[in-house]
């Protein structure tokens, strides 16, 4: 038995954030929000005006940084108890939605501490104070579809991807003109973490009848658009908002692999985007759980119109067309052309690799792994070397 859980609404299109009209009869907004960027384009004031055009109170948190902290969340929790909102809307990229889902969480339920929410799919229920909204602006994290919020304890320097269907949103607003103003690296980094949702959904031993159709139509328009997005093209930008947030749909239900782990526990220690980090590693993973999974890896290929006769071959040409685009795209092809000291990287690699193991979304990778394999990809993937083994 599996479930399948979607916010109750996806609005999606050019000026849908006027769609916040349907929010209309709740008393208070809690907005939530990252740099400049979203004031910048005039995306926050827009949205701060619907909202109090419909009746509504509204209260501004800016300013939520990249990765963010247990601090920053609490932090936010406990404005939001001053507010007391009914409604959380959560605009911008993956980190400031997430910060914003983690702080609903102990906005709701303060006696929580968070060792109580690291645990996969264990929080008590939400929406007995208020419903959340979000409104994406990067077309990569698919966060305002899914069940996950991404965390950073800075003490131990681990990434936590906290997960349960509880923090699925219950309104999701696609407006394709936020993406517009993504710079080309933004869009490169948040393209190929989408490919990895997709991939490594259509592969997880959670994949079924439900999510594989999303992950293949995703992987599809992924390869379609991403380089003509990176270029800055509208209409492959306003694709490529889509197929993300298909490919979260995918993966928000049928769950991720290892490229996700090991992306999270480098991200902390090495300081690498992740989308950068899943584009680098996504390659080095394929080749070893394809041992485990290699008609999966082939159907992908198919669809994206790639050479080969035999599964093998295929699965050969899908590692070389995420290559190609990484190259096309200036994303290095292993963790020392990043710029990763060696010296850094052998003094964390046991750590990474344990960490890794532990994380949230290793049980449903499709080939099973222990610290020294999970150290031994990460070995390969530092060097680029290919996964022999």
């Amino acid at each position: 038995m599996f479930r399948f859980t979607l916010p109750r609404d996806i609005y999606a299109g050019y000026g849908a954030i006027e769609k916040l009209a349907v929010l209309k009869g709740h008393k208070r907004a809690f907005i939530c929000t990252g740099g400049h960027s979203m004031r910048r384009g005039g995306f926050l004031q827009k949205a701060e005006k619907v909202l109090k055009d419909n009746g509504m109170e509204t209260r501004i948190m800016e300013g939520i940084a990249p990765d963010p902290s247990i601090e920053a969340v609490r932090e936010g929790a406990k404005a939001m108890s001053e507010f007391q909102p009914d409604v959380i809307v959560a605009i911008g990229g993956g980190s400031p939605i997430d910060a914003a889902k983690a702080m609903w969480v102990f906005y709701e339920h303060p006696e929580l501490s968070f060792d109580d929410v690291k645990k996969p799919f264990s929080l008590p229920p939400l929406r007995q104070k208020a419903i959340f909204v979000a409104i994406p602006s990067t077309s990569g994290t698919a966060t305002e579809v899914t069940s996950f919020s991404v965390i950073t304890d800075y003490h131990t320097g681990i990434k936590y991807p906290l997960a349960d269907f509880n923090l699925t949103p219950d309104l999701a607003i696609l407006d394709l003109d936020i993406p517009l103003t993504m710079p080309p690296k933004l869009t490169a980094h948040t393209g190929m973490d989408a490919l990895t949702h997709a991939t490594e959904a259509y592969v997880s031993t959670c994949a079924n009848g439900f999510t594989d159709p999303l992950a293949k139509q995703a992987v599809s328009d992924i390869f379609d658009s991403i380089l003509e997005s990176y270029h800055g093209d509208k209409e492959a930008r306003g694709k490529m908002h889509i197929a993300q947030c298909l490919a979260g749909m995918a993966f928000s239900n049928g769950l991720l692999g290892i490229t996700h782990s090991l992306a999270h526990k480098i991200g902390a220690v090495f300081h690498i985007p992740h989308g950068c980090a899943n584009a680098i590693l996504l390659p080095y993973v394929i080749q070893y759980n394809k041992k485990a999974c290699m008609s999966r890896y082939a159907d992908l290929a198919r669809i994206v119109g790639l050479p080969g006769h035999t599964d093998a071959q295929l699965v050969l040409s899908y590692e070389d067309a995420i290559r190609h685009l990484d190259r096309m795209m200036d994303i290095p092809l292993s963790l020392k052309d990043y710029g990763v000291p060696e010296e850094l990287y052998l003094e964390k690699k046991d750590a990474i690799a344990h960490n890794a193991v532990l994380d949230a979304c290793t049980p449903e990778n499709p080939r099973k792994v222990d610290d020294e394999t999970m150290g031994r990809i990460l070995e390969c993937a530092y060097y680029g070397k290919p996964v022999t083994f």
